[in-house]
């Protein structure tokens, strides 16, 4: 050992040992220092926590807030909370209470953790280089006003957001003003809001997510440079839900993602210059939504399945690409043989839009005026986009 160094120290807490309490075990650590606490349940308010150290769980003991408490809060660089079960934090509609709460520092791990019952699960405030890995996260709120986020951020940087599963919660994972942050991993079912939900969060990465079952899907808003790789949004059902939404979303890429049985598998608002491809659309009532306000956006080598309408939109003037996209509506012809249809091919059917202005016009799906109706258009194009086609359909399903 050199002159000078102190060891690190590990100290014992639970019911059979000398030290009975974590809040004891915190002041007589020293930065460094590893407190490991065998299960049990710990009912001590607030543990504040100011000193460099690893919490570390044997069995699961539980730290109960009592539904009046914050039970963690961080203040300090290279903590780690590891191995508990959190449970009731305090509820507040004036402050964002959460079961465990990272103030302005960097550096923190929180990993293999429960949430249950909290009104935020994890809240990371203007903090950087934290990751929070492996939790399982779970509220029952019945209303968006009666629960928080599951994991939340606010204006922090360079954050590992992994492995996690989140359910209950108003959205399951929330970033305002995040960047160089990496989502990936993570389940996020059943949430009343948004299954992910991130605003003004530049530079960031989303890959091998599950989002099934939420309120109105993922929303991507106000933020440029994204890339959402490698995704599945499921079972988004509902008059304003969405497996995706980007509104004002510029420079991005949204690649090899499954869209499947939403009500709408993206919906884009405002947004410009992204590359759409590989994706899977399949079994959603609208495909894509794409607003007039959108331009320069690339969609190439997508798959578009078994949905009831392929492309949506409001107005005539397209400025987007469609190109190489396998449409199972194609009805055109192949006949040289290059595996790419020899006649364009129109998602946007004339009875899509009539849909779009007149919801009921829904009952009449199916019937013989419909398909009369869309064919007619085809032939003589005189309502839907005359440059909204893809030139270049392909024949075959891509290959994700």
């Amino acid at each position: 050992m050199v002159a000078g160094m102190v060891r690190a120290a590990t100290i014992e807490v639970g019911p059979r040992h000398r030290i009975t309490s974590i809040k004891s075990a915190l002041e007589l650590a020293a930065d460094g220092d590893t407190i490991r606490v065998v299960g049990g349940t710990y009912r001590e308010g607030n543990l504040a926590i100011h000193k460099r150290v690893a919490i570390l769980g044997v069995d699961h003991p539980v730290i109960d807030g009592q539904k009046q408490y914050e039970p963690l809060s961080i203040f300090a660089p290279n903590v780690t909370i590891q191995g508990f079960t959190i449970e009731a934090s305090g509820q507040s509609a004036v402050t964002d209470i959460a079961a465990v709460k990272i103030y302005d520092t960097h550096h923190v791990t929180i990993a293999d953790n429960v949430f249950d019952d909290n009104f935020f699960g994890v809240y990371i405030q203007g903090s950087s280089q934290c990751t929070i890995r492996n939790n399982r996260l779970t509220a029952y709120g019945k209303t968006e006003q009666l629960t928080g986020n599951g994991i939340h951020a606010w204006k922090s940087d360079s954050l590992h957001i992994g492995g996690n599963t989140v359910t209950g919660h108003r959205d399951g994972i929330y970033l305002e003003f995040v960047t160089h942050t990496e989502v990936r991993d993570n389940h996020s079912l059943n949430n009343r809001r948004y299954g992910l939900h991130f605003m003004f969060s530049h530079d960031n990465g989303y890959y091998y997510n599950t989002f099934t079952n939420n309120g109105a899907g993922v929303a991507v808003m106000y933020t440029k440079h994204v890339r959402m790789e490698h995704n599945v949004f499921s079972e988004n059902w509902g008059d304003a839900a969405y497996g995706l939404l980007l509104k004002d979303i510029t420079d991005s890429h949204v690649a090899h993602n499954v869209f499947s049985r939403n009500t709408t598998g993206i919906l884009m608002e405002g947004s410009n210059r992204i590359q759409m491809q590989r994706n899977q659309f399949q079994g959603n009532g609208w495909a894509l939504k794409i607003q007039a306000s959108c331009m320069d956006n690339r969609l190439t080598q997508n798959n578009f399945v078994q949905n009831t309408f392929d492309v949506a939109t409001n107005g005539s003037l397209v400025l987007n690409t469609f190109e190489h996209n396998y449409w199972d509506k194609y009805e055109g012809y192949d006949l040289d043989k290059d595996k790419e249809g020899d006649v364009p091919y129109r998602p946007v059917s004339l009875y899509s839009m009539v849909v779009e202005k007149y919801p009921m016009a829904m009952l009449l799906f199916r019937s013989f005026m419909v398909v009369l109706l869309d064919r007619t258009e085809r032939v003589l194009p005189s309502l839907t986009p005359e440059n909204l086609k893809d030139d270049r359909p392909l024949m075959n399903p891509v290959d994700l």
